[in-house]
């Protein structure tokens, strides 16, 4: 049997993708049953072109707990999509297994990512080929099926509630009415924007107006809904969704443009909060802004929940010991053991039931179309919860770099 780990990152980066990236590293360094541990540069895209690293330098490097605070992905990333028959590609790949004498395999992403964990697991039941691959959740979406929750989510959850209660305050400063619409990531579930309700307390969140994509969204019917809170409010926040659709299911952001498309077939998103912005501006006479948090809501490394970074460090060490249990074709999960006194476990989970599927914000966290009950923010607040303390140089930030 091969003796060797390779382990890759794909899709788009977290806050914590570097400390489950930290786990996965530390741990399979310290086994005997893994002789060299090698990464892929630019995920399995970087495989197939020979980019492939050795790993014992960065685990032996004095810095290298500043990993797990590292933001980006530290081996860099891609958006490959495997065919779906199984061509040269997989041959090649598996080719490369052979050479490197790779016996276990981590892939640390989202629900794409998910969906390579999948194929390539089934190739190597198809020719016999003796490998573990194991999937590590990955997304600020927190949209993966079989999880409670995805490393990511919580520090991008944290960022968003900050940065709305910053942005509310500011627009507090002048006496006049204003709105201020603030677009957050989300193609197709809610999650990241439903955290902005951290942002206020109860009695304030009146303050707040809260859109979806889980919700068909009413341009008419948020017009009448801002005038009445503007009656309680002289302010008003509107948390949107990038990925907020018309009932005939085309998108908010698509008004007056054509949108491109990814090489899973995604529509590339932004937009919508301009348009909300014009629409505004046109039917009210108050002082409106846009803003897009864009990137910001995955790279705010120095908002990190600590939950969630030693949540991802947890995930990363134990696809090793599933891997070295003989399990393959699985993806780590977390199971919230108590609802009361939080405490989370991790399982492995079959891959395939996980990818091409996406879990969505459930319709009993929503009343009146656009706010969040309180059952959401007991299930959000313990995954924002600590703080972590990073290295600086010269007042700036200081992170480990290839």
């Amino acid at each position: 049997m091969f003796k060797n780990a390779i382990i890759g990152q794909s899709g788009g980066p977290t806050a914590v993708i570097n400390a489950s990236l930290y786990g996965v590293i530390k741990e399979a360094m310290e086994q005997e049953q893994i002789h060299r541990v090698y990464g892929m540069k630019n995920g399995i895209e970087g495989l197939l072109k020979g980019n492939i690293l050795d790993l014992k330098d960065v685990y032996e490097t004095k810095n290298f707990d500043r990993l797990k605070h590292t933001p980006a992905s530290f081996l860099g990333s891609c958006r490959f999509k495997l065919p779906e028959i199984w061509d040269e590609t997989y041959q090649n790949i598996f080719e490369i297994f052979k050479e490197y004498e790779i016996g276990y395999f981590f892939y640390i992403g989202g629900n794409d990512s998910m969906d390579t964990v999948s194929k390539l697991s089934a190739y190597a039941k198809e020719i016999g080929f003796n490998i573990k691959i194991i999937g590590i959740p990955k997304t600020i979406d927190n949209d993966l099926y079989l999880t409670d929750h995805t490393p990511g989510y919580g520090s991008a959850a944290k960022f968003i509630a900050t940065s709305v209660k910053e942005i509310m305050l500011d627009s507090k400063v002048y006496d006049m009415e204003s709105v201020t619409i603030v677009e957050i990531m989300g193609r197709h579930t809610g999650w990241l924007t439903a955290a902005s309700a951290l942002a206020l307390d109860t009695k304030d969140r009146c303050e707040l107006m809260v859109y979806l994509p889980e919700t068909p969204f009413d341009m008419e019917g948020f017009i009448e809904s801002l005038k009445d809170r503007l009656k309680l409010n002289k302010t008003v926040i509107v948390a949107v969704s990038e990925g907020i659709k018309f009932a005939d299911g085309t998108y908010v952001c698509e008004t007056g443009q054509a949108l491109s498309l990814d090489n899973f077939g995604h529509k590339s998103l932004g937009g919508c909060g301009k348009v909300l912005e014009n629409e505004v501006k046109n039917k009210l006479t108050v002082k409106v802004r846009s803003i897009e948090l864009n990137v910001l809501q995955r790279c705010a490394s120095t908002c990190a929940s600590k939950t969630d970074i030693d949540e991802a460090v947890m995930a990363g060490k134990n696809a090793v010991t599933y891997a070295l249990q003989g399990e393959t074709g699985k993806m780590v999960a977390f199971v919230r053991e108590k609802e009361s006194d939080y405490e989370i476990k991790t399982v492995s989970v079959d891959v395939e039931n996980v990818c091409n599927k996406e879990k969505f914000f459930p319709a009993t966290w929503i009343y009146d179309i656009c706010n969040i009950t309180d059952d959401f923010i007991a299930y959000v607040k313990p995954l924002i919860a600590g703080e972590v303390q990073v290295d600086y140089e010269n007042g700036i930030p200081v992170f480990l770099e290839l």
